[in-house]
This record gives C-alpha cells, sequence and structure tokens, in this order.
C-alpha cells in the first residue's frame, strides 16, 4: 500500500529572514489559516536567540493565538539548543523540536556557533528532553547535498552521520537543500541510499530552489519514494544564516500542483489554501 503523502507547511522558514517585524497578530492569522487546509504539519516557529533572529521573538506569543481546536495538523518549532528546546516543550502544543544538524563545520559554527560535534552532542541531550516531555526530535541534515564554503563533502560524510543519529534514536531525519544547490541527479542517488540503508527511519526533504529549477528537484524526490515534503507557499523564505541572497523555499502550490499530476489525493481544503495565499500579500509585503 502506497504511503500517505505528508506536507510541512513552513511559514516560519518564508517569515524568519524578512528583515521587517511582521506584527504578531498577522503571524497567527496567516497560521491559523494555514492550520485549516490540512498540512500534516504547520513548522510555526523557533525558539532561538531574538538576536540572531528577531522576527520570531515572538512564537510564544504567536502560539497563544493559534485555533488547534479543530486542525489536524501538528505543530512545529524550531530550536538551536538545549536551551531553546527546554523553552519549546514547555509548550503542550508543540508536537515536533526541529533542530538543524549541519554536516558543513562553517555552516554549523555560522548557524549555531557550535562545532559538529558539540552539535551532536546537543542532539543526544534534546533527544533525551523530547523523549521526557513527549516530544519528537526531527533533526534537519543541513547542506545535505553540498555547501559553498569548501568544506569536504561526499556521500559518505551524509551517510556517517546519519548511522550515527539513527543510533541515537532519530526517527525522522530531513535531508535539507539549504543553500540550494542540489542537482536532480543527486537527489536521485541520495534520497534512495538513504531509505534502504536505514529502512526504520522517516526521511523527509527540504529542498530550497529558485523558480526554475523546483520541478526537476520534486520530480527526482518523488519519483526516488520521497512522501515527506516541506514547502511555503509562494516560495518565501531561506535561511538568513547561509547566503547573503536567499535561495526561496518551494511553492506549496507548485508541489501540490506536481504531486496532483501524478495522481495524487491530497486531503486538503482548497478554499482555505486560496485564502492563504490571498493573505499572505499581507504577511510578505
Amino acid at each position: 500500500m502506497p504511503q500517505k503523502i505528508k506536507l510541512t507547511e513552513c511559514p516560519r522558514d518564508a517569515m524568519q529572514g524578512i528583515h521587517d517585524f511582521i506584527p504578531t497578530e498577522i503571524k497567527a492569522a496567516y497560521i491559523n489559516l494555514l492550520l485549516q487546509v490540512g498540512f500534516d504539519t504547520i513548522d510555526f516557529g523557533s525558539f532561538v536567540s531574538a538576536k540572531a533572529i528577531p522576527q520570531m521573538q515572538d512564537t510564544a506569543e504567536v502560539l497563544k493565538k493559534l485555533n488547534l481546536s479543530t486542525t489536524k495538523s501538528k505543530l512545529l518549532a524550531i530550536i538551536a539548543n538545549y536551551r531553546g528546546a527546554e523553552e519549546a516543550a514547555q509548550h503542550e502544543e508543540i508536537t515536533y523540536l526541529g533542530y538543524p544538524f549541519s554536516i558543513s563545520e562553517t555552516f554549523q559554527l555560522r548557524n549555531a556557533n557550535t562545532t559538529i560535534l558539540q552539535s551532536f552532542d546537543a542532539v543526544q541531550r534534546i533527544n533525551e528532553l523530547s523523549s521526557s516531555k513527549n516530544k519528537q526530535l526531527l533533526v534537519y541534515l543541513s547542506m545535505g547535498f553540498g555547501n559553498p564554503y569548501g568544506d569536504e563533502w561526499n556521500i559518505d560524510i551524509i551517510q556517517y552521520w546519519t548511522e550515527k543519529l539513527v543510533n541515537e534514536g532519530i526517527k525522522i531525519i530531513a535531508l535539507s537543500d539549504t543553500v540550494g544547490v542540489a542537482s536532480a541527479e543527486q537527489v536521485s542517488d541520495i534520497y534512495p541510499k538513504l531509505t534502504k540503508s536505514f529502512p526504520s527511519t522517516e526521511f523527509g526533504l527540504h529542498l530550497h530552489a529558485t523558480p526554475n529549477n523546483w520541478h526537476t528537484k520534486i520530480e527526482a524526490a518523488y519519483k526516488s519514494g520521497c512522501t515527506r515534503f516541506d514547502s511555503a507557499l509562494k516560495g518565501y523564505g531561506g535561511c538568513p544564516m547561509a547566503t547573503d541572497e536567499l535561495t526561496g523555499n518551494i511553492a506549496t502550490e507548485n508541489l501540490i500542483g506536481y504531486l496532483q499530476s501524478q495522481n495524487e489525493l491530497l486531503e486538503l481544503n482548497f478554499d482555505k489554501l486560496r485564502e492563504a495565499l490571498e493573505y499572505s500579500s499581507t504577511v510578505f509585503l
């Protein structure tokens, strides 16, 4: 029986690099619309340093304004260290804690001011905390398709760190194309190798792309058996710690269109999706 497609909508990723502060009420109104669409998960905010990511300083306030009574969507919050995990874990409404673990030493230092080994130690501690607080730790394997910093990158490095994460009990890993360098060929090569090597682990893809190259990446991912996709309406966002010029997320409407062309039955409220698309122009001025 084919696995159900799981879509994660990422308003947090879309908003975090916006320079002008988006009012809390507008963030909450937007996410409340997204909660009515029927996505599997909403990556809604992050518990990180306000100095590093000022746009996300109101995540706890946004959470208080969310209507979760009728949605089937689960909430995911990004954390960058143990302190952030402690803060996020206090909120019963959050299902997933998302931790970016980079296989690029340069990016790990740039993103969280820690080495890869220090970051792996944090994963171990955060996973223990997550288990004790009834949360699930989702690890993003960032710079999963290469990096612009000259750090060594190859499939053996990916396999090595994936095995270590799996051995620590991490059940969900999202291979992340942090700066949009992935090719369709890489996706077709790497994703099946990971799923074959670690069959008990759920692998997703968090791809970044330009408007001109999203299709080949998504097609490669789908044909490689991927059933867990991250995206953001209209392709907004990207990682502000990665490059000066952001490469956007995969546009959700494009992803949905592709999946429908493959006869995937998506249990989504398309009226609410259109409403959220229209409201996005209020969020992203």
